[in-house]
């Protein structure tokens, strides 16, 4: 049994190796961590645990949705809010950009996703996603997480935006004010994200809120495809991701929503403008 899971692990590192084109041990050493006694961080993460997540982002960020990825140099060193839309019925999205930021930055990083409270209330989700370096979405996390230098991913449409209908793709969901606030308290540069692909992947005719209501989950989306052969799969799309020039914002964190919420409008116009760009220039949705 140690022989076959040896020969499996070596398996794996191969085909891990041909997707970054170096082993992975070498790129994770250009990572900064501070890992305890039992070898993860403060926040749970486990390199190792990150490794067998990676395979599996890997291969759909390289092979299965062909991810093209434009003006990553624009994410900065050190402590940076990623700020991107969000798409797609399951949040692929986010695992993309980590992957990106991990396969496509030089040096590499491991970006901290704010997970939504509900969702580490499920069996063993809390426990996935704590080892691969996501935290529960709270200001605490937050301030401690930029404190430290890392890169944290917001979706400010929250489920607003992954549960959008196909009639309702690439048109930005509200904004929550939350990230602005904390840019702002921790002085730190806001990059804007916008994500071409999730939304063909899981088409959505409807959601039902009174069902969402029941089950307490965010939505329930009508997807036909699911009914197919196969059709639980998320269709082939192609992921562009397109990462803007830093922005700043000053002022006081504590400031009148209406104050708040005329910075976030750039943001979110921003990423609406980039998100239309992007889609012009888009030829197919395939490829």
């Amino acid at each position: 049994m140690r022989r076959l899971l040896g020969s499996a692990e070596q398996t794996l590192d191969e085909a891990l190796e041909r997707l970054l084109g170096e082993r992975y041990e070498d790129r994770l050493s250009r990572v900064q961590l501070t890992l305890g006694p039992a070898g993860v961080d403060p926040f749970g993460l486990d390199p190792q645990w990150a490794k067998y997540a990676l395979f599996s982002v890997a291969a759909l960020h390289r092979r299965y949705f062909r991810t093209e990825v434009h003006g990553i140099e624009n994410a900065p060193a050190g402590r940076v809010l990623l700020v991107a839309n969000h798409s797609g019925q399951l949040p692929i999205d986010g695992a993309l950009l980590g992957a990106a930021m991990f396969m496509d930055a030089e040096p590499p990083r491991i970006i901290r996703a704010m997970v939504e409270k509900w969702a580490v209330s499920l069996p063993f989700v809390s426990l996935a996603f704590t080892r691969v370096g996501q935290v529960v979405g709270v200001p605490e996390n937050a301030k401690r997480l930029l404190s430290q230098g890392e890169a944290l991913l917001v979706f400010p449409e929250g489920a607003r935006g992954i549960a959008k209908t196909f009639d309702r793709r690439y048109k930005l969901a509200e904004f929550g004010l939350g990230f602005m606030r904390l840019a702002i308290e921790t002085d730190t540069p806001i990059v804007p994200v916008a994500v071409i692909g999730g939304e063909e992947q899981y088409i959505s005719v409807a959601n039902v809120e009174s069902v969402a209501k029941l089950l307490h989950v965010p939505a329930f989306p009508i997807i036909p495809q699911l009914l197919l052969p196969g059709g639980q799969l998320p269709l082939p799309t192609k992921y562009r991701i397109w990462f803007g020039e830093p922005m700043r914002f000053t002022g006081d964190p504590d400031d009148d929503d209406s104050v708040m919420d005329e910075k976030v409008w750039v943001v979110k116009q921003t990423i609406q403008s980039m998100l239309n760009r992007g889609l012009k220039e888009r030829k197919h949705v395939f490829w």
